[in-house]
Order: structure tokens, then sequence, then C-alpha cells
């Protein structure tokens, strides 16, 4: 047997050979067996090589797309994160929210057995997100959010107020007069910032619970808001809602508010409500409003903005 030789040939080179060549699916005739040993013989691909080039080449197709997928996503760095506004809230637990002999209509705002938890200060991306800035702002200046029920809390996730309805004795929140149409909510660049660690001040959007008839409105605005609790970041919030602040100071206090017992429907009356959401029942959409919700009555107690000297502040190293 002659040796093969050293030069590694393409593979399409064994694939046009000549058809002796393929003794073991053409066997020629022994008339033409003197033949083909006086033509010139290719030389030999080694076997392995079969298998090494296409694995190269598979190598190289999968990280040439790699690189090109990790070019298209986009950065946070280049991403203004400048916080231009700083606007606190104050919360507080309402022991009597539920006791019998509270006046009817009475609003949070003026619970008399307020118990308070804390102040917590956010930092807004004004130059990122103008409009969701500017409405979230003038709602807290005017006082809208005050008497604000914590609705919704899942532990380790988040927990969303600002549910906007006509009842300040249920905490629930109207828009103030002035506020403009949010033009934000279908533009993608929006939503490149994700919900990456605890503190994160997010516009409700997949998860809003304002009802319908609401929605419908003309002059509706999204006031519902979402702050995630932790300890690990929410990527099932990414591209649903709007991250347009931060916590800058009282992250004990939200901490505080994520370890707040919430209701927990039995498993028998999830499965009732989901098939009374599948037959069109109006009443399994109320009920679910209930699931998620703190025992205790958590509410935003005060609200409003810090001014400071410097306008434009630099974005904060929260861990």
């Amino acid at each position: 047997m002659r040796a093969a030789s050293s030069t590694v040939y393409p593979v399409y080179l064994s694939l046009h050979r000549h058809p002796n060549s393929h003794q073991a699916s053409f066997r020629p005739s022994r008339a033409n067996h003197d033949n083909t040993h006086k033509c010139t013989k290719p030389p030999k691909v080694l076997r392995r090589s079969l298998f090494s080039l296409p694995a190269s080449f598979l190598l190289l197709h999968t990280s040439s797309s790699l690189a090109v997928d990790d070019a298209n996503m986009p950065s946070t760095s280049t991403i203004d994160t400048t916080i231009t506004d700083r606007i606190f809230m104050d919360f507080s637990v309402c022991p009597s929210y539920f006791r019998s002999d509270r006046p009817l209509g009475a609003e949070l705002s003026s619970c008399p057995d307020s118990e308070p938890l804390g102040r917590v200060v956010f930092g807004l991306y004004g130059r990122l997100l103008p409009v969701t800035t500017a409405n979230f702002k003038a709602t807290c200046t005017a006082a809208a959010y005050r008497g604000t029920l914590v609705h919704k809390l899942l532990q380790g996730q988040f927990f969303a107020a600002g549910r906007q309805g006509p009842r300040h004795d249920k905490g629930e929140v109207q828009p103030p007069s002035g506020l403009v149409r949010n033009s934000e909510t279908v533009n993608p660049k929006a939503f490149e910032l994700r919900h990456a660690r605890p503190g994160t001040l997010s516009l409700c959007l997949g998860q809003n619970d304002d009802d319908d008839d609401i929605k419908l409105n003309p002059n509706y605005h999204n006031l519902e808001f979402l702050v995630t609790t932790g300890p690990g970041p929410c990527p099932e919030l990414d591209g649903q809602n709007i991250v347009f602040g931060t916590v800058l100071e009282g992250m004990d206090v939200i901490t505080s508010i994520a370890t707040i017992p919430t209701y927990k429907p039995a498993e028998r009356i999830r499965l009732f409500n989901g098939f009374a959401q599948l037959i069109g029942d109006g009443r399994a959409q109320t009920a679910r409003a209930m699931w998620d919700r703190p025992l205790k009555t958590v509410y935003i107690s005060d609200c409003g903005e810090l001014t400071v000297t410097k306008p434009s502040l630099s974005p904060p190293s929260l861990p």
C-alpha cells in the first residue's frame, strides 16, 4: 500500500474522483481492471479530514453569527441614565382600614392611626424618557398619589401602586390636569433598560391592573408603577414595562414592604376562577384583583419633589 500524501485536499475532490476509485460501490469489470492502474490516481484524502473540515467550518460559522447577534444587542452602557429629578414617597400602614367603624368614604390619606414605614427617594431618567418622567413628576407634585394603595405585591419580585379609578377611599388615583399623552409607550427604545436589580422604578404596562373601561377612555393616562424588591432581577418584566428611574434612598423601606404577607387563594379557587374566565364571567377578573394583595394596608401617605442645587446628577452606583 502506498502511503497517503501529506497534502490535504478539499472535500469536494473526494466527491468527484474517478468512478473506479469507489471500489465499494462501483466494482469495475476484469477487462477494465488493468486500465484503471494505467490512469493517474488522485491523491487519497485522509479520512479524518472529512470530519475536521466540517467541524472547523461549523465552529467558524457559529462564532461569526454570535458576533453579529452581540453587535445587534443594545448596550446599556450607551443609554443616558442621568438622573434629572428626585421624587420622594412616604409609605405607611393603616391598621384601621378594614375596621367596621371606619367612616364611610374616608380616604387613606386621613388615616387616624397611621404607622409610617419610611421615605423612599426615586431618581428619574429625564433625558432618556422625558414624557414618562414629566407625567410621574407632575402626578407627585400635585399630590395625586397621596392616599394611593399598594394593591399588588409579588414577594421576591415587585410591588405595584397607582391603580387608576374614581374611588379615593379605595386607594385609587385620578390623573391631575395637564398630563400629556405618553407616546413613549409605543417606542421600542423606551424598553431597552432592564429590571436587573432591586429598586428599579418602572411604568406598568404589561402588569397594569386598570379596568378595561378606564383604559378605553380617550383621556386615559397610565399612572400605575411598580418597584422591584429583589433579591434578584426580574427578567419577566423586561420588554413589557418602561424603566424610568431607580431608588436612591430608602431601600430598607422597599425591603420591609416586600416582607408583608399577601393573600394567596387556594388551588381550587384558582381553577374555578380560570373556568369562569374561560366562559366569559366578568366576576373572574374582579376576584383576581384580590390576589397577591398585601394583608396589611400599605399606602402612600405623602409624595412630592426634592429640589437639588445641581439638576443633573450622576447615575447611582447601587449593587
